[in-house]
Order: structure tokens, then C-alpha cells, then sequence
């Protein structure tokens, strides 16, 4: 069963990768592309931010249909000060959160998730905890590595296991999936592993206490390098197979539409 993380420490955890993702637009500047999301700029990652943000305080405050993308982007274009706007969701967003009942009765898209109000705060956590880090190489000009990121060992395991619990497993076995075979992950600085089986029929990930069983593929890293590697922000995540990660790259991407 999927862990519930302490949902004030989760909501600290959003605050802090907005933080992040705002400090380092500013020091990149909303000009410069971003390495890790092609054809972006940090104005582009900023305003798709505040977008999803915006979208899912709408969704978990139930205060109405979310509104269309393409006018939530016109806003932010037309935005005097883009960062601003930026604080704007990020604000609204966190006090959707801070004032949704925990038995919060809303759909929510992944399988094996907490309770619904648990998983939304989990998943923008994690959505802007990665732009986060996009940010943060479009200051550095590279994807940052796992000992850059201010993400706590067993934060970044947990979105290693959104990732692995919920993403894959709902991808479309025929065209979404790397080749048919098992892979071993695990984490060297935290006790989190997972052993995934992928088929011609789908994804099946199991989470693993104590010993991994043998697999085709084995993965290991700290957690945020799995973090990273997972979510195809670099490849410091160590691969048996050396065309591993061109093949996770090519099939397990997660975008908004």
C-alpha cells in the first residue's frame, strides 16, 4: 500500500519547491531556454506552472470547471509581472489544500493513491518539485544532479514511486511501454525498492522489503537520482543495461494533456 506522508510536512514540501522554482527563474532569467524541457524557455515553464497550479485549486477547492488552458496562458502573457502571477496560483493553490476536509470526496487518476486530498497535495509536490529542478537547469545549463537537489531522501522516493506505482502502470502496454522485461530499482540511501514487470499486456510494480529479486535490469542510485532519472531529468541513476534510459525516455513521458 502506498505511503501517506504527513500532510503538513507534504504542504511545506510544495511551498519549498515553489521557492525553489521562483529563485531560480530569477537567476536564470525568463529568457533562458530550459535544458531539461526542449523548446521551453523559463517564461514557458513559469507560466505552465501557474497553469497547472491554477487548474488544481480550482479542482480540489470544487469552486467551479477549471478554466480552459489557452485562457489561463493568455493571462500569464499578458501578466505586468509573470512571477507575481506565479505567487498568485501558488498561493491559491496552497490554501485549496490547507482548507479541503481530509475525506475530501473528488476523483483522482492514478491507481494504488492515498485518499484523494493526499494524492492531489502528492502530486503537485512532485509536478512542481520537477519544474522545480528545470529551473534549476536552466541556471546551471545542465540537468542537476541528485546531490543538488534540496529534496529530502524520502520525498524523493516517494516520487520515484508515483512514478513506478501509477504513471507506468496506467500506460498503453502497445505503444507506451519499454521492451518486455523486469527491472529492479533501488534506492542506496534510503530502504525503498521496486521491482517492475513489464509484459505485452501492461506494467505491474511491487514494492520491495528486504531482498530485490533478481531481474533483467537493475537500477540503483540515491533517491534523488532516481528521482531525477525517473521523471528523464538526466541519467545519474546507474543502468545494467546501457540503452536503459534511451528506451525509458522514449516511452515514459508524463506531460499535462
Amino acid at each position: 500500500m502506498v505511503e501517506v506522508r504527513d500532510f503538513r510536512e507534504m504542504g511545506e514540501a510544495l511551498g519549498d519547491a515553489c521557492a525553489v522554482l521562483r529563485n531560480n527563474a530569477v537567476t536564470a532569467g525568463l529568457d533562458a531556454p530550459v535544458p531539461t524541457c526542449p523548446g521551453w524557455t523559463v517564461r514557458d515553464l513559469v507560466a505552465h506552472q501557474g497553469l497547472v497550479h491554477r487548474w488544481a485549486a480550482a479542482y480540489i477547492a470544487r469552486t467551479g470547471r477549471p478554466a480552459p488552458d489557452p485562457i489561463v496562458l493568455a493571462e500569464a502573457d499578458a501578466a505586468p509581472d509573470l512571477l507575481e502571477w506565479f505567487d498568485e496560483g501558488m498561493v491559491t493553490l496552497l490554501n485549496a489544500i490547507a482548507g479541503a476536509p481530509a475525506d475530501l470526496e473528488i476523483k483522482f487518476f492514478l491507481p494504488d493513491a492515498p485518499p484523494p486530498r493526499d494524492a492531489w497535495l502528492r502530486r503537485q509536490v512532485h509536478e512542481t518539485t520537477i519544474h522545480a529542478a528545470d529551473a534549476m537547469a536552466a541556471r546551471l545549463g545542465r540537468a542537476p544532479r541528485g546531490e543538488e537537489l534540496w529534496v529530502a531522501p524520502g520525498l524523493a522516493a516517494d516520487g520515484v514511486d508515483e512514478v513506478l506505482t501509477g504513471f507506468l502502470v496506467k500506460r498503453r502496454p502497445e505503444t507506451d511501454l519499454p521492451r518486455s522485461r523486469t527491472i529492479a530499482f533501488t534506492a542506496t540511501d534510503v530502504p525503498r525498492s521496486w521491482w517492475v514487470n513489464l509484459t505485452h499486456d501492461g506494467a505491474v510494480t511491487t514494492r520491495v522489503a528486504g531482498e530485490v529479486p533478481d531481474a533483467d535490469v537493475t537500477v540503483t542510485g540515491t533517491a534523488g537520482e532516481l528521482y531525477l532519472s525517473v521523471w528523464n531529468r538526466g541519467q545519474s541513476a546507474s543502468a545494467s543495461d546501457p540503452d536503459f534510459w534511451a528506451d525509458w525516455a522514449e516511452h515514459v513521458k508524463v506531460t499535462w494533456a
